[in-house]
């Protein structure tokens, strides 16, 4: 008995002992400049949305932090310099859905395992997207478009800007819940995209306010629905897809989060993330996710992941329906 009460005391000591010493390094962290890796180019809206972050972090933590874009090959050029990088939490990264979500279904080889590589630090924002039909469209609900799918398959189109972004897979996901068939069109740049959709070349697209949004306000793209669970706040008079006639359920959305080395100490990680959702709540980014029709994603890391892994799930479906790759 004595030496099993030594053998518990000892433990627990041990185990006090680690938690004192990783929660003095969240205390300590950063010690040094932090960088935090993103595969977006200069100016994209995640891109801008994750300098001001940036900039709080560093009034916060006394240390510079640096972006670094590295866009391009799919984000891979930005997550090999990661892997490659400080894994105690001085080099960070923002991923998108695609990274995390998408793409382990699209590819049969990546340069990187999203559940091994990747712990979520915290959420940045998510943003749902239009269903935009040119202003002199015949489309006036989503209903339409379906109905008129079914009537002449593989007549009508739709497009994006690359193969397996979310606006491609979710436009996917219509096409297989309503049971029709369209063609995707790919086009080089999203200016060109909705350009298409004024013109009518397209018949519809799925888009969001940064995206879409200077179309819609000139009077050459009109928003039938918004593919969110409810209207959004800015557009109350645009119905969701389930009320414009489309399927119920039905729900795209687009997220970014900053990533962290997996099995970073949970200290640290809890600091990261009570650090980044301070510096969400200031103003000035507040109104800058408004421009961009972005919203913050609050969420504890387990209920995070939870959303992350049925994310997986429907666009490993749609994927697979839609016979879908890249490699």
């Amino acid at each position: 008995m004595k030496k099993t009460l030594a053998l518990l005391a000892g433990t627990t000591l041990a185990t006090l002992s680690l938690f004192g010493a990783g929660a003095a390094h969240a205390q300590e962290f950063p010690t040094r400049p932090v960088r935090i890796l993103t595969p977006f180019p200069a100016g994209a809206g995640p891109e801008t949305v994750l300098r001001l972050v940036a900039e709080r972090l560093q009034k916060k933590w006394g240390k510079p932090v640096i972006v670094e874009n590295k866009p391009g090959a799919n984000g891979f050029i930005a997550i090999d310099a990661f892997k490659r990088g400080a894994t105690d939490g001085h080099d960070l990264i923002q991923l998108d859905n695609v990274h995390l979500a998408a793409y382990p279904h699209l590819f049969k080889k990546l340069p990187y395992d999203a559940a091994k590589d990747f712990d979520v630090a915290a959420p940045l924002f998510r943003n749902y997207f239009f269903v935009g039909v040119g202003a002199h469209s015949k489309y006036k609900a989503v209903g339409d478009i379906v109905a008129d799918a079914k009537a002449r398959p593989g007549a009508l189109n739709y497009g994006s800007w690359s193969v397996g972004n979310p606006v491609h897979l979710g436009s996917a996901l219509l096409e297989s819940m309503t049971t029709t068939q369209m063609q995707h069109v790919v086009y080089k740049e999203t200016s060109q995209l909705y350009t298409a959709v004024a013109t009518g070349e397209l018949d519809w697209s799925l888009g969001s306010l940064a995206t879409a949004g200077p179309l819609q306000r000139s009077g050459k793209i009109k928003f039938i629905a918004v593919t969110g669970p409810k209207r959004h706040p800015a557009f109350p008079d645009v119905p969701t897809v389930a009320e414009s006639g489309g399927p119920a359920g039905y729900e795209v959305t687009g997220w970014t989060v900053i990533a962290a080395p997996k099995g970073l100490p949970k200290p640290v990680a809890d600091k990261i993330q009570k650090d980044v959702n301070e510096a969400l709540a200031d103003p000035e980014i507040k109104q800058r996710y408004a421009t961009f029709g972005y919203e913050p994603f609050p969420a504890t890391r387990e209920q995070f992941n939870a959303f992350v892994a049925a994310e997986s799930a429907k666009y490993a479906d749609v994927i697979k329906r839609a016979k879908v790759a890249l490699d």
